[in-house]
């Protein structure tokens, strides 16, 4: 995707840093999930599956999916090749690629920044796991100098503080 975005983005008039976070939206882990729901990916996996056995639910989370398309990624570059296979991915990550440039998603660098103004940080704190490991649910809370700004939850450490980022944003929003 790097490959892919730098010529075509105007690197100039983005920056790297938000050609980054553009980048890493594009291919996180949600995007990941959504492309193997895309191209069928628990469909195949199910139909692989030796006869009369049954794929758990446990095995379509999104870090499972995930992990999945990066190793078939990683099969067809050593298949393929690099041109064919970049191609491809480029393809298939297209929509999560114009979701990103519509939508840009990093509440927490956004956060960091406007407090680094004020010459504050902010902290993030799990308060809480919940669920089975595979099925797990992080609580997080956003503080700054000890005061509860934000709280979020989500399936990983970093959706649950970008939530909890998100919150802080918007109370920070309708105080002003």
């Amino acid at each position: 995707m790097t490959a892919h975005l730098y010529p075509r983005l105007e690197a100039e008039r983005y920056g790297a840093g938000r050609l980054t976070k553009i980048r890493a939206q594009t291919v996180s882990g949600p995007s990941c999930r959504d492309v193997a729901l895309r191209i069928g990916v628990p469909d195949r996996l199910r139909a692989s599956a030796p006869a009369g056995t049954v794929v758990p639910e446990t095995v379509m989370t999104e870090r499972v999916l995930a992990s999945v398309i990066e190793a078939v990624i990683g099969a067809c570059f050593l298949s393929a090749g690099y041109e064919r296979t970049s191609a491809a991915v480029v393809e298939a990550f297209m929509p999560e690629l114009e979701h990103a440039l519509e939508h840009p998603v990093d509440f927490k660098s956004t956060l960091q920044e406007r407090l680094a103004l004020r010459g504050t940080i902010v902290d993030y704190v799990v308060t809480g796991e919940l669920g089975p490991p595979h099925d797990r649910v992080f609580e997080v809370e956003a503080r700054v100098d000890g005061t509860l700004v934000g709280s979020g939850s989500g399936r990983s450490k970093k959706a649950a503080e970008q939530e909890a980022a998100r919150q802080a944003l918007e109370a920070h929003e309708e105080g002003t």
